[in-house]
């Protein structure tokens, strides 16, 4: 097989995955954690053995949605820290912007971050996701952790500190937006001020790397 051949070959096995995962995508949002290979499989319009000759197994598939997801959402948060804006608005627009897209998609946030519940067939007919979740939120505090660290000075340990800030903040986030998502106590502006409020302390008073971008 030729070099052209090879390369229309994988555009193709490209496309079909994309269409399999935006199908993915579509019972995602309607079943959440209780979403199946049977169900994703038949809204593909494919037999489930094709599915697994694509993604392996339910793991792969959900690995392959959870990027998907996590992507998006992280180049949402970097378009936050990167606005014109002070850093109170900074750090109150990327609180925004995570809670927007949990309660914009609860069904998907939901299969990112939830067990499928109900009777022992269900789940084990659904995906186990949250066994999973722990890797997204590590990448996640690790990507914010690099952020702070292009930009705030904080000193000979700063490599470090960065870390433990970076996924600080984002197990804050993840576990107020939790809360939030399923009880509802207040509106998400008044989640965005508390939250802000405890981290403006410590984010006020350190400075911006002086060869950073600013933050």
């Amino acid at each position: 097989m030729d070099t052209t051949q090879r390369t229309d070959q994988q555009r193709s096995t490209d496309r079909r995955r994309r269409e399999l995962l935006e199908a993915a995508d579509r019972v995602v949002l309607r079943d959440g954690p209780q979403a199946s290979m049977n169900a994703i499989a038949a809204e593909a319009g494919i037999t489930k053995p094709i599915l697994y000759r694509h993604f392996g197994d339910k793991g792969g598939l959900y690995a392959a949605l959870a990027r998907r997801h996590t992507d998006a959402l992280l180049s949402s948060l970097r378009a936050a820290l990167d606005a014109p804006a002070d850093r109170r608005e900074r750090v109150e627009s990327t609180l925004e912007t995570y809670l927007a897209a949990i309660e914009a998609r609860p069904q998907v946030y939901r299969f990112l971050m939830h067990p499928a519940e109900g009777s022992a067939a269900q789940r084990e007919q659904g995906f186990d996701a949250g066994r999973h979740s722990a890797p997204l939120l590590r990448r996640m505090g690790e990507e914010l952790a690099q952020v702070i660290e292009e930009r705030v000075d904080l000193g000979p340990d700063g490599r470090q500190l960065a870390r433990v800030w970076g996924h600080g903040i984002v197990g804050m986030m993840h576990a107020a937006g939790d809360w939030w998502l399923g009880e509802r106590p207040c509106s998400r502006e008044e989640l965005v001020r508390g939250l802000a409020d405890l981290l403006w302390g410590r984010l006020a008073a350190a400075g911006d790397r002086a060869d950073g971008p600013g933050f």
